[in-house]
């Protein structure tokens, strides 16, 4: 056994397994081993059964060896702790689903299946995916691998940790407000967050429904692009889910080397104030190589962008505070002891949530209300209708969008905990795409001069996924950034 299977991206690892370089088992092994050696520094997994994954890696050989030819068998992936995989724990960050195991698959987890991947571990995540870095999570802050005392972004830092580290060759993650797109900044790996209605959200602990999709942190476009293409599609479970066909890009985002013929545009909203300057200095090296390959840049305006953090502050705590009415202590998980039942609820909310989510629940609450519900929910979707008709306009002009993914790289662990506005200001970039329905990419761009990864945002119309991703692979193929890894 290599004692580098580590290191193999999800396609790497797919030809790896297609030519009998190394087994499924071997390979998991590999993870397991590196997985016990790095958790203690990271915390970036709330899951996983060295003996229940190893037995999916075995049976995995034994179907290749029996002429089972899926190009994606046997290859191992971590599932956000937010999806439900049959016969797991789903915790999604909190102690009031303590254990509760899922009795189905999520239909992402349900097509990984049918593909042939093993699920080799479950990552961390802030509590129901409210937070910006993973330190709402009731199982502890997760850490970046490239500085343990800084955070790996949220709520998906426990994903994009896990694959900079090499616990996994890829994983899933959800992204609300820019949960895939910024902690793959922070990490120095690439996410995509899908077109709203691309990926089915059936098995997904809900956080905003409106906002909420499921996408892939990798090590490479390519590798984003293999797992996409697994998990999207129609899903009757999901009546939100788009009819359209979901086309091979894979071959075209493999043989994307340059950028000519595309008109990229460069919002004067995304070089703000505030903006660290070595993040927007790296931003603008990865334009000028995206001009150098050929794309036009051409400056545009996206006016009420300036509205986007208040107006998804509004919507996604309303929608959460619905959402999580479900959890009562009645028919699953944490149970808090009590003399009655009126008692029994408010004890299992009030010990079960941590104090961010108790944040946003009572904050959607009030804007719900009877009195205030025209005053700011009403008036919220109105500003998410105008951000949405500005990304129209642009991309009527625009193939697609430049800019940062972040206002900074990633910072300290405990820096942002007592200011949650500041922590919330982290999405500034990230939460309209959200709020628009339309598609982002993160892309690693460079390293800040304390070694920080930076992040290119290239964001696109609504079902132009396969038009990103070939733009972020021509931006991977000229450059060798998304190659670095962490020396944890």
């Amino acid at each position: 056994m290599s004692a580098d299977l580590h290191d193999l991206g999800f396609l790497e690892v797919a030809e790896a397994l297609t030519q009998k370089r190394a087994s499924s088992e071997e390979l998991t092994m590999a993870l397991l081993a590196r997985s016990e050696e790095l958790e203690s520094k990271l915390n970036s997994l709330t899951w996983f059964n060295r003996e229940a994954v190893l037995a999916e890696a075995r049976a995995a050989d034994a179907a290749r060896a029996a002429g089972d030819n899926r190009p994606y068998l046997g290859v191992p992936i971590a599932i956000k702790d937010l999806l439900n995989v049959k016969g797991q724990p789903c915790t999604a960050g909190s102690r009031i689903l303590k254990g509760y195991v899922a009795p189905y698959d999520a239909t992402v987890i349900a097509r990984l299946r049918a593909a042939g991947c093993v699920f080799v571990s479950r990552t961390n995540t802030d509590e129901f995916a409210m937070g910006g870095s993973t330190e709402t999570s009731a199982y502890g802050t997760t850490r970046n691998p490239w500085d343990t005392d800084r955070v790996p972004g949220g709520s998906s830092g426990g994903s994009a940790a896990a694959v900079a580290a090499r616990l996994a060759p890829a994983a899933l993650a959800s992204d609300t407000g820019g949960s895939i797109r910024q902690p793959a900044a922070f990490c120095g790996v690439t996410g995509l967050k899908p077109t709203y209605g691309r990926v089915s959200r059936y098995g997904c602990t809900a956080f905003a429904s409106s906002l909420d999709q499921i996408g892939p942190i990798a090590r490479s476009v390519e590798d984003a692009t293999a797992v996409y293409q697994v998990i999207a599609g129609l899903d009757p479970h999901d009546s939100t889910t788009a009819a359209r066909p979901v086309d091979d890009c894979l071959p075209n985002v493999r043989a994307a080397r340059d950028l000519k013929g595309l008109k990229l545009g460069l919002p004067k909203e995304y070089f703000v104030d505030g903006l660290h300057p070595e993040v927007e200095q790296l931003t603008r090296a990865a334009v000028a190589q995206c001009r150098a390959l050929g794309a036009e840049i051409v400056d545009v305006e996206l006016p009420h962008s300036k509205y986007g953090i208040a107006c998804y502050y509004v919507l996604a705590p309303a929608e959460a505070s619905a959402n999580l009415a479900r959890y009562d202590g009645v028919r699953y998980g944490f149970r808090a002891e009590a003399e009655d039942l009126q008692e029994m609820y408010e004890q299992t909310r009030a010990q079960g949530f941590g104090a961010e989510v108790k944040r946003r629940v009572i904050l959607g609450t009030y804007v719900l209300s009877s009195g205030f519900h025209d005053a700011y929910y009403l008036r919220a979707q109105k500003v998410r209708t105008l951000i949405r008709r500005d990304f129209d306009r642009v991309f009527a002009r625009c193939d697609a969008i430049l800019g940062p993914v972040t206002p900074s790289p990633a910072f300290r662990v405990g820096e942002k905990t007592a200011d949650p506005v500041q922590m919330y200001l982290g999405d500034i970039f990230t939460a309209n795409v959200n709020l628009a329905g339309i598609c982002g990419l993160s892309v690693p761009c460079g390293f800040t001069t304390g070694g920080l990864p930076a992040g290119l945002h290239i964001i696109g119309p609504a079902f132009a996924d396969a038009r990103i991703l070939q733009i972020g692979a021509a931006y991977q193929h000229a450059t060798e950034w998304h190659k670095q890894q962490p020396k944890i």
